[in-house]
């Protein structure tokens, strides 16, 4: 049902329809105008959301499509920073499970003698400080997912352990004797290659075989370039309502330098290296200037030119010729401009130009 935006009276006078319709343009004009801005903060707002146009990135979306709705286990596969959790969440979203529970355990960050408790909860007295029973991971997800990061990390015992809930849906609690049935659709994810695991007898194979029913692989950020700059762009929007700062952009020479990094740390990097640089910014856009150090000078310019067996006072060295190099050439060799991009004083830029052969 159409609410109604205005009126007019009979008999019709021309100038009065004139401006209502004029009038209704412009309220619906700034309507679409209110909902495309809110659409973009939506977009923005959720910057833990997948983002991203390159081609890798739409294969990971495809593969999320195929396998959401089913309750078929996934593994992750891929460097740390590129985002498995934030697949399996989008898996969970689009799932029957989605308003069950999303249950995340670290498998890394939880000592050996503390795992199994985590996961399969203990029964009162089952040890010292035990006082009451508690729930594991796997009860808290029933009906949901678990969503178990950097499986490779558990021991041999845990994993026979973890195989039983896969193949027969039950576990008992630590200290206790009672089988408790689950159902829990399991995501798993390792920047692990597992099958050098299997291969090296830190990983059951038998579990891998039952992990690796579909594989998502996903791809680090030096391959999907061309998404730098959106997400860049999500987590400056981001960092600049929560720091209160009035960022607009990047300049595009400090975008060229972005997507010429390689970002090892891959997306979790670049969210840090914008948030620094909101924080540094002297203006309403980022400069390369406001940027790290370490994207100062690009991976392959440092690549070519260091040489094998170079000390690492020789890398540093060569590292910081580059970046003085690049500041000249971007303030067109003034040297007052460039000292005060490095943060130096002229005397201390004349003196690493001479060492470093740039007069």
């Amino acid at each position: 049902m159409r609410r109604s935006l205005d009126y007019i009276v009979k008999p019709f006078n021309l100038d009065e329809l004139l401006l209502t319709v004029k009038k209704a343009v412009t309220v619906r004009k700034l309507s679409l105008e209110v909902a495309a801005l809110k659409e973009e903060q939506e977009f923005f707002n959720q910057v833990d959301a997948l983002i991203g146009r390159s081609a890798p990135m739409q294969n990971v979306y495809k593969m999320i499509g195929r396998v959401a709705d089913s309750d078929v286990t996934v593994l992750l596969q891929g460097e740390s920073g590129t985002g498995k959790e934030v697949v399996a969440r989008a898996i969970h979203r689009y799932s029957k499970r989605r308003n069950e529970p999303f249950i995340k355990i670290n498998c890394a960050t939880i000592p050996e003698n503390l795992i199994e408790s985590e996961l399969f909860g203990y029964e009162k007295g089952a040890f010292t400080g035990a006082g009451s029973r508690k729930p594991g991971k796997f009860e808290l997800a029933h009906r949901g997912t678990i969503f178990l990061d950097e499986i490779g990390e558990l021991s041999l015992n845990t994993q026979a352990k973890l195989l039983r809930v896969l193949q027969e849906k039950e576990f008992e609690r630590v200290g206790g004797t009672e089988s408790i049935q689950v159902d829990v659709r399991i995501i798993a994810a390792t920047n692990k290659d597992l099958e050098r695991c299997v291969a090296e007898g830190t990983f059951r194979e038998d579990l891998y075989f039952r992990l690796n029913v579909v594989k998502i692989w996903l791809p680090p950020l030096r391959e999907r370039i061309e998404d730098v700059p959106l997400l860049a762009k999500a987590f400056l929007y981001k960092y600049s309502r929560e720091l209160n700062k009035h960022i607009t952009g990047f300049s595009p020479a400090a975008l060229e330098i972005m997507k010429q990094y390689d970002w090892p740390g891959n997306v979790r990097e670049l969210r840090n290296v914008c948030e620094q640089a909101v924080v540094l910014a002297r203006g309403p856009v980022i400069m390369p200037e406001d940027l790290p150090f370490c994207l100062q000078a690009t991976n392959r310019e440092i690549r070519n030119s260091i040489r094998r067996g170079m000390t690492l006072k020789e890398i540093v060295a060569e590292v910081e010729r580059q970046v003085i190099l690049k500041t000249l050439q971007e303030h067109n060799w003034n040297r007052s401009a460039t000292a005060q991009a490095l943060g130096l004083n002229r005397r201390s830029l004349y003196a690493k130009m001479k060492e470093y052969g740039l007069l």
